[in-house]
């Protein structure tokens, strides 16, 4: 089993990077997020890998990080996901973007990755509820903020700026995650311009 490469990248396709390893070349299917998060040709890359066996077929596939890999394997325990669904969702969503809408029971936001359907979205978010890959958990500030909005407790201000960017486009599990990280900084008494402005400066970065 391949765990990790340590190499020079020699080029890239659609959806798989070639990684050289000491003159021989390793092809490993990633996320968009992975590939983005690359280095250009001739430059030294790392890839947390996950090598899938079949009769017909061997591939590997490779991670930026570990919990990118974690969360890879873990959707595949869903019904219905496999390899390509599962780097669909891993290519629009980050592991905490991830973890965030599964605690939230966002299935809109799992439902933006190619392949996955309203069905399988919601299988999705019900199969993977409290089964976070370690590494790939929501923060506490931010759980302790989602679960005061939707009791309808979070302060006032907060959930403003929350709703502010929802409307803006950002999912809730996206701007709430955002609105916290502003929150854990500067505290809640931060007025809501200025909340909204973090956040989408969190958001943007």
């Amino acid at each position: 089993m391949i765990g990790k490469l340590k190499g020079l990248v020699d080029g890239y396709g659609d959806d798989f990077v070639h990684l050289d390893v000491n003159g021989v070349v390793y092809e490993a299917f990633c996320s968009a997020k992975t590939l983005a998060a690359l280095p250009q040709v001739g430059h030294a890359a790392v890839l947390h890998t996950e090598m899938i066996v079949r009769e017909d077929m061997i591939r590997l596939y490779g991670f930026f990080s570990d919990a990118e890999k974690a969360w890879f394997t873990t959707l595949m325990t869903v019904q219905g996901v496999g390899a390509r669904v599962a780097l669909s969702v891993l290519s629009v969503l980050t592991p905490g973007e991830l973890s965030s809408a599964i605690a939230l029971q966002d299935k809109a936001m799992i439902g933006r990755a190619n392949g996955v359907g309203p069905k399988l979205a919601v299988r999705i978010v019900t199969e993977l509820k409290g089964k976070a890959p370690v590494g790939g958990s929501v923060d506490a500030g931010t759980l302790g903020l989602q679960a005061a909005l939707g009791e309808g407790v979070a302060a006032g201000n907060v959930a403003d700026a929350v709703s502010a960017l929802v409307n803006l486009g950002y999912s809730s599990a996206q701007a709430s995650a955002a609105v916290a990280r502003v929150v854990g900084r500067e505290g809640d008494g931060v007025a809501t311009d200025k909340l909204i402005r973090l956040g989408l400066r969190e958001l943007s970065s």
